[in-house]
C-alpha cells in the first residue's frame, strides 16, 4: 500500500501541523549523521548546504567536473512566488489553484500547496545569498507573466535566471565545503543504491576519470538528479542529462510514478538537420511580449515581412482569448502542432512558426525590449543567423521537462526506506503539466526548506548507529553487480555506435509517445523499443577499457536505462485511457479537440513496480482534492 503520510488534518494547516510534530534531532547527535546527496543542481546543491548548515555530514556526488554545469544552469525564464509585488490579486491561494489546474488535476494537492506555502520564503533566501533578480526603477523586485497565469510572479535575472539562483546555491554549498561538513566528490557518477536490511545506507560511485568502483555510506541517501527528457535523444537538456540515478533506485524496489508525462515546450528554436545532439530552448518569458502568428494560406512562402496584418492568423489570442499567447505550454505545444500539420508552418522545414516582436519595438522601443531579453536575442541570432528585432522568432515544441519521476511521500521519501528523491526526478508537484517558472521554484522549496524538516523525521531513529563497514556483504554484493554489468557492455564489442541507438529510441518515442499518442502507435512502440534493447546488447559498439576513462562506456550505461524507461513510458501512456495535460491520446478529446479527462477511472497516480526484464507491477495513489474541484481545464 502506498501510504503518503499527508496530515490528517484542513489542507492549509498540514505543513505547519507536519513540522509542529515530526521528530527532532539535536545538533550534537546531527554531527554523529552522514547524508549522500546525488546531483548537485538547484535541488541538490540546496540541499546539501542547508542540511550541512544544521549540522549533518555530507557527501555530495555530481558527474560534471563542478557544481556549476549541473544543468539548472540552463532556465532563462525566472521563479514563481506568491509575492504578490505588483498588487494584481496574486496570493498563495492562487498560485496553489493555478498549479493544480495547469497541471490537469493529476498532480497531489498537500505538496502543491505546500509548494505555494515555501514559495515567498524562497525569494527572499535567494534576495539574501544575492541573486541579482531584476528590479524596477524604484528598487522592489519585478516581476513578469508566464503561461497559465493571469497575474505576474515571476521573479527573474534577465534570461538567465537559473545560472544565478544556481550560483547563489553552489555558494552556500561551496561555503560548507570550506568548513568541512561536505565533502564533494566531481566527476563520480552513481551506478547502484546499496540497502541493509531494507533501508537505502549507501552507494556504489563510478570515478569517471580513472574508472575505479568506490563504495560510500549515508545513513540516508537523497537523489536529486535532475529529469529524464534525453530519452528521447534530441531535447533541451544537456546532453549529460540522464536518468540513471532513479533508474537504478526504481530497478531496486523505488516505484517509478506517472513516467509518460513529458512536457514539450513550445518555444524552442527548430531542428536543423540530422546533425543535431541538441535542442536550444527560448524562455517562456518571450511570450509575454512576442505574437506567435502563421500565414492564413496554407503554403505561403513569402517572408514575414512581405505578409500583412490581415493575412496573419495569431491562433492562440484567437483560439484562447483570456490567455492568449501565455496559455500553459501543453496547449500551446498541441496548437502550434496542429497548425504545422495542416500545413501552415513556416521555414524551410515548415515546421515552425513566427514569434513575432514588432509591436512591442513600436510602442516600447528596441532599448527596453534589449534590457528584458537581450542575452536570449544574441543567443537565438548566434544560432540561426538570424536578428530577432529585424525579422520574427521561428519556433517548434520540443522535448524539455518530464513531470514523471520516483513515486515519495509527503516527506519526499521513496518506496525504499531512507532514500528521498528531491526536485525535477520525483513526481509530486506538477501533475500532467508543468507552468512555466515552476521547476526552480520546487528545485529549491524541496532542498532549502522541504527536505530539512522532513529527514530529521527518519534519521531520529538512527542516533547511535555507527557508519557501516565497507566492507559488508551489502557492499561487496552490490560493487559486483556494478562490474558485471560494466563487463557486459564492454564485451559485445559490436558494429554500431552507443548514439545510433540513442538517436533511433528517440524518434521512436517522438512518434508514438511524444505531442499525440493512440493506442496503436503505442503498441507498436512497444515493440519497436523491445526489439531496439536486444539489438543493443548484441551489437552496441563500445571502445576502451572499464577500468580507464571512458565517455562512451558512461554513455552506454545510460542509454541502456534510457532503453529500459522509454518501454516504461510506452506502457504507462497506454495504459492511462484519457488525455490529460501532456497526455494527448488522439482517442480521448472533447470536440473542439482538448484533453478530455476521466477523472473517474484515472485521477490516480500510476506508480509502477519493476518486476523483471519488460514487466512491471501497478499500482495506484487517488488523487482527493479537498479545495481544488474538478473541471474542464479551459484557457478561452
Amino acid at each position: 500500500m502506498l501510504d503518503s503520510k499527508i496530515p490528517a488534518v484542513p489542507l492549509a494547516q498540514q505543513w505547519q501541523t507536519y513540522q509542529e510534530t515530526a521528530r527532532l534531532i539535536s545538533p550534537a547527535n546531527k554531527r554523529q549523521l552522514e547524508i549522500i546527496v546525488i546531483g548537485t543542481g538547484l535541488a541538490g546543491a540546496s540541499a546539501a548546504a542547508t542540511l550541512a548548515e544544521q549540522g549533518y555530514k555530507v557527501k555530495a556526488f555530481c558527474f560534471q567536473d563542478s557544481p556549476r554545469r549541473a544543468h539548472s544552469i540552463a532556465a532563462q525564464g525566472g521563479i514563481n512566488a506568491a509575492k504578490n509585488y505588483q498588487n494584481d490579486g496574486d496570493s498563495v491561494q492562487r498560485l496553489f489553484y493555478d498549479t493544480i489546474k495547469g497541471g490537469d488535476y493529476r498532480s497531489r494537492e498537500a505538496n502543491v500547496y505546500r509548494l505555494a506555502t515555501i514559495s515567498t520564503k524562497i525569494i527572499d533566501r535567494c534576495v539574501a545569498q544575492g541573486v541579482p533578480f531584476a528590479r524596477e526603477y524604484g528598487g522592489s523586485l519585478s516581476n513578469r507573466s508566464f503561461g497559465g497565469t493571469q497575474v505576474q510572479r515571476t521573479f527573474y535575472a534577465a534570461g538567465q535566471t537559473g545560472q544565478q539562483l544556481l550560483l547563489g546555491a553552489y555558494q552556500a554549498l561551496e561555503r560548507q565545503v570550506a568548513l568541512g561538513h561536505i565533502t564533494m566528490y566531481t566527476r563520480h557518477e552513481m551506478l547502484e543504491i546499496v540497502q541493509i536490511e531494507g533501508k537505502a545506507r549507501g552507494i556504489i560511485a563510478r570515478n569517471l576519470v580513472t574508472g575505479e568502483l568506490e563504495r560510500y555510506f549515508g545513513h540516508a541517501v537523497l537523489l536529486c538528479s535532475g529529469g529524464y527528457s534525453n530519452v528521447f535523444y534530441l531535447s533541451t537538456n544537456a546532453m549529460g542529462s540522464n536518468v540513471s540515478a532513479t533508474w537504478k533506485a526504481h530497478k531496486q524496489g523505488a516505484l517509478f510514478a506517472n513516467p509518460c508525462f513529458t512536457q514539450i515546450h513550445p518555444t524552442c528554436i527548430p531542428v536543423a538537420g540530422e546533425h543535431q545532439s541538441k535542442l536550444t530552448l527560448m524562455s517562456e518569458s518571450l511570450r509575454n511580449d512576442g505574437r506567435i502568428w502563421v500565414p492564413k494560406t496554407p503554403g505561403d512562402n513569402r517572408s514575414a515581412s512581405d505578409i500583412p496584418e490581415s493575412e496573419r492568423d495569431y491562433f492562440l489570442e484567437r483560439r484562447y482569448p483570456a490567455y492568449g499567447n501565455l496559455v500553459p505550454r501543453d496547449i500551446a505545444s498541441r496548437a502550434v502542432k496542429e497548425v504545422c500539420d495542416a500545413g501552415y508552418g513556416v521555414g524551410s522545414s515548415k515546421r515552425a512558426v513566427y514569434l513575432d516582436f514588432t509591436d512591442i519595438l513600436h510602442r516600447d522601443g528596441r532599448s527596453v525590449l534589449q534590457d528584458k531579453y537581450g542575452n536570449l536575442f544574441a543567443m537565438y541570432t548566434q544560432i540561426t543567423g538570424e536578428d530577432p528585432y529585424t525579422v520574427p522568432m521561428r519556433i517548434y515544441p520540443a522535448v524539455h521537462y518530464t513531470m514523471g519521476g520516483l513515486w515519495v511521500d509527503y516527506e519526499l521519501m521513496t518506496t525504499i526506506p531512507g532514500l528521498y528523491c528531491l526536485g525535477e526526478a520525483n513526481f509530486s508537484e506538477h501533475g500532467a503539466n508543468r507552468l512555466g517558472a515552476s521547476a526552480l521554484m520546487q528545485g529549491l522549496a524541496d532542498g532549502y526548506f522541504t527536505i530539512a524538516a522532513t529527514i530529521g523525521n527518519y534519521l531520529a531513529h538512527d542516533l547511535g548507529m555507527s557508519p557501516v563497514s565497507l566492507e559488508r556483504a551489502e557492499f561487496v554484493r552490490a560493487e559486483v553487480a556494478v562490474r558485471a554489468r560494466l563487463d557486459r557492455l564492454i564485451a559485445v564489442r559490436g558494429s554500431q555506435t552507443v548514439t545510433s541507438f540513442h538517436r533511433r529510441l528517440g524518434q521512436i518515442l517522438w512518434a508514438n509517445c511524444g505531442i499525440v499518442r493512440t493506442e496503436a502507435g503505442l503498441r507498436s512502440a512497444i515493440l519497436e523499443i523491445q526489439a531496439l534493447q536486444s539489438e543493443f546488447w548484441q551489437d552496441v559498439k563500445i571502445p576502451g577499457t572499464v577500468d580507464a576513462l571512458n565517455s562512451e562506456l558512461d554513455l552506454a550505461q545510460r542509454v541502456a536505462d534510457f532503453l529500459e524507461l522509454g518501454e516504461l513510458m510506452c506502457v504507462d501512456a497506454l495504459h492511462r485511457q484519457e488525455s490529460c495535460g501532456c497526455h494527448f491520446r488522439q482517442e480521448f478529446q472533447t470536440d473542439l479537440g482538448e484533453a478530455q479527462r476521466d477523472d473517474e477511472t484515472y485521477a490516480h497516480v500510476a506508480a509502477w513496480e519493476y518486476q523483471q526484464d519488460h514487466q512491471w507491477q501497478f499500482h495506484s495513489e487517488a488523487l482527493k482534492f479537498e479545495q481544488a474541484q474538478f473541471s474542464q481545464r479551459s484557457y478561452k
